[in-house]
């Protein structure tokens, strides 16, 4: 046999092992359960090392790091496979920081929590945002916001909260209040108090849908088999809100939501009152950009969003949203394409993507 036919051979032999796809793809999830050695440098990786791409007819797989090395395998310097994930290396002194964070009065400087870590500003600030899916700063500002939300009830002013918080002044705060609550700080901490939200409740072909709209947009799409128990749901995330059955009028912009249940390739343009923590907000704003008719998977969105790590973190975001299709979190799938983890259940999830499907759609986001 040719030295090209056997080449040939080989690489066929490993493009048609279904760990290679793993490998080509750089799937985190994947790390730990297999490992590839590379004949031409002597060494052996992760699947999702980031080291230059293998040609196929030069690896090889294993099962574990001592049957890489009883092959003459050496491990990557840059993946180290033969050390612990480095989520659990760090996962310790990550929580340490963290904590620093949360009982600091103002946001610690990147550099003293580096230091205190044993590592240098760039390393830390990149093993901070792989452990926990964002950097310090923010999640530095996803506490203060957090710490808001938390005083608004029982502080006597919201002067008092801000301030609690670790804003310096109530300017400071004000500048970004609306994108953190949702609605000005004295309705949040009335729990939605004086907050008029319109809603109306419909039929599609995948039960009751309940549309509801504050003044900034659309801030819930839910659905379900039973409506009283949509309306329910509604009431307990604005338990003091001023909630108005909608008229007419209203009820037209249902017909456009349920519309586009039934015919995605119609595109759905409404503004939207987005309300989430900062790493739910990117996980959201990345899943818009899905078009209508492809899927991804949950691993790929971390990967979008700077986080590979983070794919679990993901799949909680998406199970977090209240604004089903206008966020569609039904495109996203398991890494071998299987159906699972929908808020709405997953039969709605599938009857969705074969909506989309049939209709062809594939070329503009749907929001």
């Amino acid at each position: 046999m040719s030295t090209l036919a056997k080449k040939e051979r080989l690489a066929a032999e490993t493009v048609g092992d279904p760990r290679w796809a793993a490998v080509a793809a750089r799937d985190p999830e994947f790390d730990g359960k297999f490992y590839y050695g590379v004949k031409t440098t002597g060494v052996y990786c992760h699947p999702s090392c980031a080291a230059r791409p293998a040609r196929p007819e030069n690896v090889d797989f294993y099962a574990t790091c001592e049957e890489a090395e009883e092959a003459g395998f050496r491990p990557c310097k840059r993946c180290r496979p033969d050390q612990p994930p480095l989520v659990e290396r760090y996962a310790a002194k990550v929580t340490q920081a963290c904590r620093r964070i949360e009982e600091s009065e103002t946001a610690p400087v990147l550099e003293d929590l580096a230091s205190r870590s044993g590592m240098s500003m760039y390393h830390f600030h990149r093993v901070f945002k792989q452990v926990t899916g964002l950097t310090p700063r923010q999640y530095a500002a996803a506490q203060r916001e957090k710490k808001v939300r938390d005083g608004l009830g029982g502080s006597r002013t919201v002067t008092a909260a801000v301030l609690d918080a670790g804003y310096n002044s109530n300017s400071r705060f004000y500048e970004n209040s609306n994108s953190i609550l949702g609605m000005t700080p004295s309705n949040d901490r009335a729990g939605g108090a004086d907050t008029e939200i319109r809603f109306a409740i419909g039929e599609c072909s995948l039960g009751s849908i309940l549309v509801a709209q504050s003044d900034r947009g659309i801030c819930a799409i839910l659905l379900g088999d039973d409506p009283d128990k949509l309306a329910r749901d509604l009431q307990d995330s604005f338990p003091r809100a001023n909630l108005i059955g909608g008229d007419a009028d209203f009820e037209q912009l249902v017909a456009r939501v349920v519309g586009f249940v039934e015919a995605p390739g119609i595109g759905l343009d409404l503004p939207l009152d987005v309300r989430g923590t900062a790493f739910q907000q990117r996980v959201w704003t990345t899943l818009r950009e899905i078009p209508a008719g492809e899927t991804t998977s949950y691993t790929e969105i971390a990967g979008r969003i700077g986080s590979p790590n983070s794919v679990r973190a993901v799949a909680q975001a998406c199970a977090a949203n209240k604004l089903a299709v206008a966020i569609p979190c039904h495109r996203v799938v398991r890494n071998d394409g299987a159906l699972a983890g929908y808020r709405w259940g997953v039969e709605r999830k599938r009857a969705l993507l074969e909506k989309e499907e049939g209709a062809g759609t594939g070329g503009e986001p749907s929001v």
